[in-house]
Order: structure tokens, then C-alpha cells, then sequence
């Protein structure tokens, strides 16, 4: 029974196990040169293959440090391909375990590795070869991983691998293309990982993420179960190369470790991935910000001869009027070509999506300022007719202003004073530039004109004044107005000033003006009244300050005064029809003192005071 127990226990545990067997990588390291170059090239028609070569671990028995791989895991990107690595290959078979790695120092390094990446490798691994494309672009995806993916050493160690490539017999220097995209920065894992912390003899640490974006995993948890043996991996990448068709060129994929031995790493290239392509550019999307402006035209080239066979297509439908090597869009949509190579068995294909940006939707505009003194110039601000020409879009740019259509596309001598222009002839046109969030541009045109007449549009229009009274020398007026032109602003005719605001005003009866500078109009003429009272009165009877009064309060609504003595007694009320007092209670002469006054409009507003009685 208990043998049988065993067995039965044995056969679970076998079961459970076996699905993570099952997703890992198989490893197959006999391949030759030729056969991991045909796998990688799925013996394509459309380029040609020779003197294929490799190279790499000459020092374990057995085993070799290149071969190819098959893969049944979904958590893997590719269903087979080559890989290249700076150990034996058999061990990048998953899941991870964590070891150090130990080769033979006899196992040299790369010299092309060492001049490209600048480092100092050992242990290379090197697949060669010759080829010749048939179209003007080649590529191939891969993804690298390795085990420096684990504690602090993405932060200052990697191993490095290049794929470099030159026309055949050229004296120039390798181009690397395993590069991160858009630059020329090397693929390795101090460039690629996300934000590293890290404990250093107790001291916490941490270093910044590096292009993260192009990171895929880690594979060292406790739980993993990953397909290969490496503690991390980058995302899958593309490493593509501008050719020129028929020209024969040199590839040489190669991996090193960096400095020593250890902590292993390898390339795998997806099989069947290296070719001649036909490359079509990127998508063009307004969610990568790259969508093509309304209204342009885009060019898909090929850039092959008219001798080969073409069709394109839109959102899968043949353009049948369409043969040539190029197509130009005119709308948005998902757009292919298929190219029949006449001098080869080669058919290849490419697609693109094309997306368009909002139409900018301008207006044209007019300024219309006075010429008072006909000399043909005036002072513009531009600036009135922003809106306008933005069609209220406030979505878009400034815009910027150019005397002529040439300078607006070169973007070349744009208008700086544009406040504050003056014409260079009557009428003119000027042209307005304005972008959107996409950096598409489209144009407008402003006109300028010069009238000798008085413009009533352009004068201001008084709408209130707002007044500080009651305040002796300090009271203020504020000319309230609308208009959109250059004024200038006066409250008795005579004497203007450009701000509104009018300090230190006397008591007294005023007329506020505003006046455009340019002689384009005089605003209407608002009546308004400074209140104030004497701070002291002298009813002595010689017919001079006699009695108490708030001047020029019959000009406003009814108000009520109340008159009180240093004690608060009541002593006197009296109104707007009877608005003085002569320092006098029932007949009686009141002392020289101190008194109060409270003045109570019929709005209910409060103006509180005090002043002097003197004998």
C-alpha cells in the first residue's frame, strides 16, 4: 500500500510539474551556420544568402553557444528563431535559476564588438554572413535577455551584442542596428530597465529607469515560470537598415559578455524575420501625435523600379488605376502594396494607417484705422483681430503676423511690434499664421486700411463712473467704459491722461470723456458729482462759512443729514431741500466743539463724519 502511495504521489507531482516543463524554450545547439542563417531568412526569394559562418564556445565539450529554438508558450513572443549567447545555448532553456555563469577565459572576446560598443568583451558569439536585397530595406525582429537583470546590476553592468552591417568589401566602419529606436543608443541592459532599488551593505539605493518603455519582464520571482533561463528580457524590437537594392552587404550578429565571465545573456531573433522589406514609414495617428495635417497631400513610396508589379489598396479595396512605385493619399484610411519583383519570384507587402488632423478653420479680418492728418500711416494693433482670425478657437496658437505669404511659410521675419504697427501703404495686406496642438499650420489674411473720416465704431463708450468720495484728498474717479481701441481719458475736456483713474479729485461737478487716440472718435460726455464736506464752519455772521453744507448733494437722489454732538445728542436733521446748518439748538448758539454728522441716502447707503465748530 504504501509503495503504492509513493507511486501515486510521484505521479501528481510529475503532473503538476509538467506544464512548466512544457512552456519552456527547446533548444536545438547541432545547427550549422547555414541552417540557423535559411531559418532566419525562411530561405526568402527576396534576398540572396552567402558564405554564411559562426562562431562561439569552442571549450565545452559538446555543446555550442549558438543554435536554434522552438517554443510552444504563449508568454514567449516568437514560435522559434536563433539565439546567440554567452553561454552554451542549452542553457537558455527556463525557468530562470539564478547562477553566476562560468566560462572559459580562453573564450575570447569580439574586436568589431569592442570598437562599436566601446567595452572590452569575452566569450563572443558570432553569426555571418553575405546577402544581397532586392529591396531597399532590410529587417529582422529580436528581443535581448540576460542575467544582469537582478539586483543592482542594471544600474552599472551589461553585457553587449551588436548587429552590424557594411557593404561588402568596404574599408567604413560598421553601422550597429540594434539600437533603441529613434537614436543611436546600443540595446543593453543598463540603457533598457525600469526604476532599480537596491540595498548596499544596509544602505538603501536606488538608480532612475532607463527607457523604460522598451523593458518586457522580469523572470526571477520565487513563483516563475518562465520559458528561459534569464532573469530579465527587453520588449521585442525591430532592427531595420536602409540599402540599396542589388548591392551585396555584410551582417555580423554578435553578443560578448562585458569585462569577465559571468552573469550570461543572449539575443533570440525570430525566425523567418529577416528579409527584404518594403518600408511604408510608420503610422501616422493623431494618438502618437504624428496624424498628417488636413488638407496635405502624404507620399507612400517604395522607392523601387517601375519595372516591378504593383497594387495598392484602401481599407482593402484594389485601386486599380494605381501601378506606380508611389501613391500619393488624399484622405484618411488603412492603405497596402503588394510588389511583384519581374526579375525574381519575390512578392512582398507592407500597410499603413493614415489619420488626419482637424481642419484649422481661419478667418480673414479687417482693421480700419483713422489717417486725422492724411499722411498715409497710422499705428495698427494687430492684435484686435486675433480672435477673429482664430474664429474664437482657443484651442490654437498666437498668431503671428508677416508682411508677405513667403515670409508665413519660411516662417521668416514675422511681425514683432504687432501691438503697435504702422502701415506701409493704404490698404494693406498682412498674412496670420496660427497652429494647432498637432504643429499644422494654416493662414489668414488681415487687411489695413486708412479712413480720414471718424470712425463711430471705434470711438469709446462710457458706461459709468465709479467714484471715491468723502475722502478729502484722497478721493478717486474710475472711468468705466467699452471700446477696443487706444484712449485717453479726461474729466473736464481739457487736460487727458491714458488711464482711467483719476487720484486726489476735489469735490465738484465733472464730465468724464474718453477720446481715441487716433482721432477716430470721442466718446459720449457722462455727468458725475464728487461729494465732500468742510472739515470745520464759522458762524460768526461776517457772511463768510457761516453755515455747515455737503456741496452739490441736491444733485443726487434724496438724502436725509443727521447732526450730532461729541456725546452723540441729537441736535439737527435736515434734508437735501434745506441742506445747511448754522451751529445753532432751539436758537441757542452751540459751543465751539466737535460735532457728527450721519448722511443717509434713500438707497439706504451710510457716509459717516465728523468736524469743527469754530468761534
Amino acid at each position: 500500500m504504501k509503495i503504492l502511495r509513493t507511486i501515486l504521489c510521484c505521479f501528481v507531482l510529475y503532473l503538476i510539474s509538467w506544464p512548466l516543463q512544457a512552456q519552456s524554450i527547446s533548444v536545438n545547439d547541432t545547427k550549422n551556420a547555414i541552417e540557423l542563417v535559411n531559418l532566419l531568412s525562411n530561405n526568402s526569394p527576396c534576398v540572396t544568402i552567402s558564405n554564411e559562418t559562426v562562431s562561439g564556445d569552442n571549450f565545452s565539450p559538446g555543446k555550442n553557444s549558438y543554435g536554434s529554438f522552438t517554443n510552444t508558450s504563449p508568454n514567449f513572443p516568437f514560435q522559434s528563431g536563433v539565439v546567440l549567447s554567452t553561454w552554451s545555448s542549452t542553457q537558455s532553456t527556463g525557468p530562470f535559476v539564478r547562477n553566476r555563469g562560468d566560462n572559459s577565459n580562453l573564450w575570447l572576446g569580439d574586436a568589431d564588438l569592442n570598437q562599436a560598443l566601446n567595452i572590452n568583451s569575452i566569450n563572443a558569439t558570432v553569426l555571418e554572413f553575405d546577402f544581397t536585397p532586392l529591396t531597399n530595406t532590410v529587417s529582422f525582429n529580436y528581443f535581448f535577455a540576460s542575467n544582469e537583470y537582478q539586483d543592482n546590476f542594471p544600474c552599472d553592468y551589461s553585457d553587449g551584442f551588436a548587429f552590424l552591417i557594411k557593404e561588402k568589401g568596404s574599408t567604413t566602419a560598421y553601422q550597429n542596428l540594434a539600437v533603441i529606436p529613434n537614436t543611436t543608443t546600443a540595446v543593453s541592459s543598463t540603457n533598457i530597465h525600469p526604476a532599480i532599488n537596491f540595498n548596499d551593505d544596509g544602505v538603501l539605493k536606488s538608480c532612475a529607469a532607463s527607457n523604460e518603455s522598451y523593458f518586457g519582464q522580469f523572470n526571477n520571482s520565487p513563483t516563475n515560470t518562465s520559458p528561459i533561463n534569464y532573469a530579465g528580457q527587453t520588449k521585442v524590437l525591430n532592427a531595420t537598415a536602409n540599402v540599396i537594392a542589388g548591392n551585396t552587404y555584410h551582417i555580423k550578429l554578435v553578443i560578448g559578455d562585458d569585462g569577465n565571465t559571468y552573469y550570461d545573456s543572449a539575443i533570440f531573433i525570430e525566425a523567418a524575420s529577416f528579409n527584404s522589406v518594403i518600408d511604408l514609414g510608420t503610422d501616422r495617428l493623431l494618438a502618437t501625435n504624428n496624424a498628417i495635417c488636413f488638407g496635405q497631400d502624404y507620399t507612400l513610396d517604395t522607392k523601387l523600379s517601375t519595372n516591378n508589379t504593383y497594387k495598392w489598396y484602401k481599407d482593402g479595396v484594389l485601386l486599380a488605376l494605381e501601378t506606380s512605385p508611389s501613391y500619393s493619399v488624399k484622405s484618411p484610411g488603412n492603405y497596402k502594396v503588394e510588389v511583384t519583383l519581374n526579375t525574381s519570384a519575390c512578392m512582398l507587402s507592407n500597410d499603413i494607417k493614415i489619420e488626419y488632423t482637424p481642419e484649422i478653420v481661419l478667418k480673414n479680418s479687417r482693421l480700419i484705422q483713422c489717417d486725422i492728418d492724411e499722411d498715409g500711416k497710422s499705428f495698427f494693433d494687430l492684435t484686435q483681430a486675433d480672435s477673429e482670425i482664430k474664429n474664437n478657437n482657443a484651442g490654437l496658437s498666437d498668431v503671428t503676423y508677416y508682411e508677405n505669404l513667403t515670409d508665413a511659410i519660411t516662417d521668416n521675419n514675422p511681425i514683432l511690434n504687432s501691438s503697435n504697427y504702422i502701415n506701409s501703404s493704404n490698404p494693406q495686406t498682412l498674412f496670420a499664421k496660427v497652429t494647432n496642438s498637432y504643429n499644422c499650420f494654416n493662414y489668414a489674411e488681415l487687411t489695413l486700411e486708412l479712413s480720414n473720416d471718424i470712425i463711430p465704431s471705434r470711438a469709446a463708450i462710457i458706461t459709468g463712473v465709479k467714484t471715491t468720495d468723502f475722502a478729502g484728498n484722497k478721493n478717486t474717479v474710475t472711468i468705466e467704459y467699452t471700446g477696443s481701441s487706444d484712449y485717453e481719458f479726461s474729466i473736464d475736456g481739457v487736460y487727458y491722461q491714458d488711464s482711467s483713474e483719476f487720484l486726489n479729485i476735489s469735490a465738484g461737478n465733472y464730465t468724464a470723456y474718453a477720446n481715441d487716440k487716433n482721432g477716430c472718435g470721442v466718446s459720449n460726455p457722462f455727468s458725475f458729482t464728487i461729494l465732500d464736506y468742510p472739515r470745520y464752519f464759522t458762524p460768526n455772521g461776517d457772511g463768510f462759512n457761516d453755515t455747515w453744507t455737503i456741496k452739490n448733494l441736491n444733485l443726487l437722489p434724496q438724502a436725509t443729514i443727521h447732526i450730532f454732538d461729541r456725546y452723540g445728542k441729537f441736535l439737527k436733521q435736515f434734508n437735501t431741500s434745506n441742506l445747511n446748518w448754522n451751529g445753532t439748538l432751539n436758537g441757542h448758539l452751540l459751543p465751539a466743539d466737535d460735532y457728527w454728522f450721519n448722511l443717509i441716502f434713500e438707497d439706504g447707503k451710510h457716509i459717516k463724519g465728523h468736524f469743527s465748530l469754530k468761534r
